[in-house]
């Protein structure tokens, strides 16, 4: 399994995820569908469908447009989402098949919309899984609770995609980690792995490259919002449940100025 990144608009990303076996493709969030035709005729695949995270214009604002580009297609959305252009709904648990080797769980994360779908898949042996997280898990950060709650939240990034395998990579809907990490030094400051992955998420902006993929590990370690679990971050916010604790780090994060 391969994935490209697919830079669309002004931050938004997204991923070609090819079986290499069968040179079969899907894309998820192709909102500047014509980038992504370019980019599956210069890989020489096969673009069997589409995998929307959620409604919201810059993730399925390019799926009617794919839909005429490429006959047949299908694409895949969550089924209390109302995605523009789904032929697909699928439900958390939901399996899809790409090529030979590649397989796609369907996980339902909500909290940013109500059906929003993460999208976990596995390769061959021996390869690490990737989830794909669109807007409710970024590098070091989430999504607003648009129409969700800090429950869900809480359930969706630390039981659902927290339990994913450790090397999972991650692939987010947007190039949001630098500022991410910026607000991550101000809830725990002493957090030296969140301070060493700030200067590394700096350079790598700096000499124009993407700060994704991160993985789970990764996350668990330096992302406040999958760390509101931990007694040390529910002290330093003030709150003695995750879910609060949670809800208070999304307060903080959506009046911060940084």
């Amino acid at each position: 399994m391969k994935v490209l990144h697919i830079p669309c608009l002004d931050d938004n990303y997204s991923y070609m995820i090819i079986d290499e076996t069968t040179k079969e493709a899907a894309v998820v969030d192709p909102v500047e569908p014509h980038k992504v035709l370019r980019v599956a005729q210069e890989n020489e695949v096969d673009l069997k469908f589409v995998l929307t995270t959620h409604h919201h214009w810059d993730h399925a604002g390019g799926n009617d447009k794919m839909k005429q580009l490429v006959p047949g297609i299908k694409i895949y959305g969550g089924s209390v989402d109302n995605v523009r252009g789904c032929t697909d709904k699928v439900e958390n648990g939901d399996k899809i098949s790409l090529g030979a080797d590649t397989s796609i769980l369907s996980l339902h994360t909500p909290s940013h919309t109500k059906g929003h779908i993460s999208y976990y898949v596995t390769g061959k042996e021996g390869e690490d899984p990737a989830v794909f997280t669109g807007d409710t898990l970024f590098i070091a950060g989430c999504g607003k609770f648009f129409e969700g709650t800090a429950e869900q939240m809480y359930q969706s990034l630390c039981v659902t995609l927290g339990s994913l395998p450790k090397p999972t990579r991650v692939y987010c809907g947007h190039e949001y980690t630098v500022k991410n990490l910026q607000f991550a030094l101000t809830v725990e400051p002493d957090n030296a792995k969140i301070a060493q992955k700030l200067a590394w998420a700096e350079h790598q902006r700096r000499v124009g490259l993407p700060t994704i993929p991160s993985t789970i590990e990764e996350e668990m370690e330096t992302n406040p919002f999958m760390r509101a679990d931990l007694p040390e971050v529910q002290e330093k916010v003030g709150f003695k449940s995750p879910v609060e604790a949670l809800r208070e780090i999304r307060q903080r994060k959506d009046n911060w100025k940084g």
